[in-house]
């Protein structure tokens, strides 16, 4: 009988709980449906790394789907559900959903600090009640817990070098936050059928922009070209956070630098995508197309096998 995709990498990671093997097949299906770029990226790891991530991004995901669904949302239910996790984490109650015991067991396997998980199911709630957000500063805010805590929750599995966690753990919040940017620069239509305007107030007012301007776009497909200088100056300014983020890559262990690697160029494809559309991102949604994601993919897959046969080497010879 055919065992299931992803058993190996549980192996690897030592996963013997069935029902746990389970809940972490659960959320690497997530990840595979819905966040192919990641997923792809996921797939550079050692196998034994890549069950945890799914459950850092199943986590993510199933949260985000109670706010951002755009046919069937429900703000109530992620109340309910996010409060009951939190229970979880001092053992009052045990998540009762594969996302929440798969998330459960990676906080403890990882020892990942509650804070940053306290930090995300907080900016999940933000969005039940928040539709826009005055200045950078301000969505720099929810942006940390949606987005700087996910690469905190990220780098114990991606292992730091010893001396350099303070350093790896600043730039993994950078890029945290230049994805995060590099979504709200493309989904900004999405965002409006959602009633959410993510880029700042000020940038709008700065660029002659307002929603109002924007449901026009939405609705027509008229591009402004104030509209363009505002997603220019978007584009402009997530790039400068990719490029404060990038030391950081060298900063983790040898055999999860070319998965980041491949997260940090994809990611960061999203704003050329959009540059290529011509800033066409109101009535449509660009994506970077699948020849440039492999032209990144393969190339990063080979070299990091090439890191985990190296590793296996250097073990060997110390033994």
């Amino acid at each position: 009988m055919r065992r299931p995709a992803g058993s190996a990498s549980l192996d690897a990671a030592g996963v013997t709980d069935p029902q746990l093997r389970a809940d972490l097949l659960e959320c690497r299906a997530l990840h595979a449906e819905h966040g192919k770029t990641y997923f792809l990226a996921t797939a550079l790891l050692p196998p034994s790394k890549r069950p945890w991530v799914w459950a850092l991004y199943g986590f993510a995901r199933y949260a985000d789907e109670f706010v951002d669904s755009l046919t069937d949302p429900d703000p109530d239910a992620l109340v309910a559900w996010s409060d009951g996790f939190l229970a979880s984490l001092d053992g009052r109650e045990r998540p009762s959903e594969p996302v929440g015991r798969a998330m459960l067991a990676t906080v403890r396997r990882w020892d990942l600090s509650l804070g940053t998980v306290t930090a995300f199911l907080d900016s999940m709630r933000a969005d039940i009640t928040t539709t826009h957000y005055p200045t950078y500063a301000d969505l720099q805010q929810y942006m940390y817990g949606s987005a700087n805590v996910i690469g905190l929750q990220m780098l114990p599995v991606l292992q730091p070098l010893p001396g350099a966690e303070a350093e790896a753990a600043h730039r993994a919040e950078l890029l945290g936050e230049a994805f995060q940017m590099s979504n709200f620069v493309r989904d900004v239509g999405e965002d409006l059928d959602r009633g959410r305007t993510y880029l700042p107030d000020e940038d709008l007012a700065a660029h002659g922009v307002d929603r109002e301007l924007l449901l026009h776009g939405r609705r027509s497909g008229a591009l402004d070209r104030r509209v363009v200088e505002l997603l220019r100056f978007e584009v402009a300014r997530t790039r400068e956070v990719y490029r404060e983020a990038e030391p950081g890559i060298a900063l983790l262990h040898p055999t999860s630098r070319d998965s980041i690697r491949c997260a940090f160029e994809l990611y960061g494809g999203i704003l050329g995508a959009v540059e290529d559309a011509g800033y066409r991102v109101l009535d449509q949604r660009v994506s970077v197309p699948l020849p440039r994601r492999l032209a990144v993919a393969l190339p990063a897959l080979g070299r990091a096998r090439a890191a985990r046969r190296e590793m296996t080497r250097w073990r060997a010879l110390a033994a």
